[in-house]
C-alpha cells in the first residue's frame, strides 16, 4: 500500500476521533510482542524502577531494555553535544518535556563528579512527573501546563535541552515555547533541539509534502495536543526561520539514508 493511501486511512481515523484508540491498539500490540525480553530484563535488573507500560509507551516504547539502556547512551550523547559549548561541571540543566524521566534519570551519576550541579525535569503529564518524584533522586521535577509558563525565573538554567516535544506541538505552541524557553536560559545558555525534517518526509502524503516543500509546518491532529499520536513535521527552513532569538552553533540533518527516519538536531545559543 503507498504512503498515500495509508494515510488517507490515518486522516479519516483523525476525523472520526478514533486514532487515540489506534495508538491504544498499537500499544497492546507492542506490549504482548516485548513480553519475553520485558520478563527477562525484570529478572536481570530487579532494582531498576521501570515506569508504567503506558507511559513509557507514550514517551518512547515498551522494550525495557531500549528504555533504560538507549536512553543512557542518549543521555551521554546529548552531554557530549553540549561540551564544546558548556562548562558542564558547574551548569544548570532542565529536561524540558522529560516525560517519565528516561533520560533525566542518568544525569546524576553521568554528571557525579560536577560542582554546584543543578538538575531539573518539567512535562505537562502529571502521572510521569509523580512517578518521577517517587522513583528518580538527585532531580528536582516540576509540572508544566501544554502552554507556557514553566515553573522557573527568567534566566534560570545554562544548558535546556527537548527530545521530540515540538514534534507533537501545533504551528502556535512552537512559537509561544521558543519564547518560554528563551525567558528561563541564562546568557549564552545552550539549548538542544529536535524536529521532524527531511529524514520523515518520505512519511508524508502528497499533499503533506507540498505544504512541506513550501516551507510550512504540517500537522496531523485531531487528537490530544502533546500526546504521541499528535506529530508535526517541520523542513529545517521552517524551523530556522522560529530562530531568530537564537545563535544556531550546530545543525545536523537526520539521515534520509537510514532505515528508520532519524530526526534532526538543533544546538542554539542564546542570543
Amino acid at each position: 500500500m503507498s504512503t498515500d493511501a495509508k494515510q488517507k486511512i490515518v486522516s479519516m481515523l483523525r476525523k472520526i476521533g478514533l486514532i487515540i484508540w489506534v495508538d491504544k491498539a498499537l500499544f497492546t500490540y507492542s506490549k504482548f510482542i516485548n513480553r519475553k525480553v520485558n520478563n527477562s530484563f525484570v529478572a536481570e535488573h530487579p532494582t531498576i524502577a521501570l515506569p508504567p507500560d503506558y507511559m513509557m509507551y507514550e514517551s518512547f516504547q515498551v522494550n525495557y531494555s531500549s528504555y533504560y539502556f538507549d536512553s543512557l547512551e542518549s543521555a551521554k550523547y546529548i552531554l557530549d553535544r553540549a561540551r564544546p559549548y558548556l562548562a558542564l561541571d558547574k551548569a544548570r540543566i532542565l529536561d524540558w518535556g522529560c516525560g517519565p524521566g528516561r533520560i533525566i534519570r542518568h544525569m546524576p551519576s553521568l554528571l557525579a563528579n560536577s560542582l554546584y550541579l543543578s538538575l531539573c525535569g518539567t512535562d505537562y503529564n502529571k502521572g510521569s512527573i509523580q512517578w518521577c518524584k517517587d522513583n528518580i533522586e538527585g532531580v528536582n521535577f516540576s509540572v508544566n501546563g501544554l502552554s507556557p509558563p514553566l515553573a522557573y525565573d527568567s534566566e534560570s538554567f545554562d544548558f535546556i535541552y527537548g527530545i521530540s516535544i515540538f514534534t507533537h506541538l501545533s504551528e502556535e505552541m512552537h512559537k509561544k515555547w521558543l519564547d518560554e524557553l528563551y525567558r528561563v536560559m541564562a546568557k549564552g545558555a545552550i539549548l538542544y533541539l529536535t524536529s521532524h525534517g527531511d529524514s520523515f518526509r518520505k512519511k508524508l502524503t502528497r499533499d503533506e509534502r507540498n505544504k512541506y516543500d513550501r516551507g510550512k509546518i504540517v500537522v496531523r491532529g485531531k487528537t490530544h495536543e502533546g500526546h504521541r499520536s499528535f506529530v508535526a513535521f517541520q523542513s529545517p527552513e521552517y524551523f530556522k526561520s522560529l530562530l531568530s532569538n537564537f545563535e544556531i552553533l550546530e545543525f545536523i540533518a537526520g539521515d534520509r539514508l537510514s532505515k528508520k527516519a532519524q530526526q534532526d538536531e538543533w544546538i542554539l545559543r542564546k542570543n
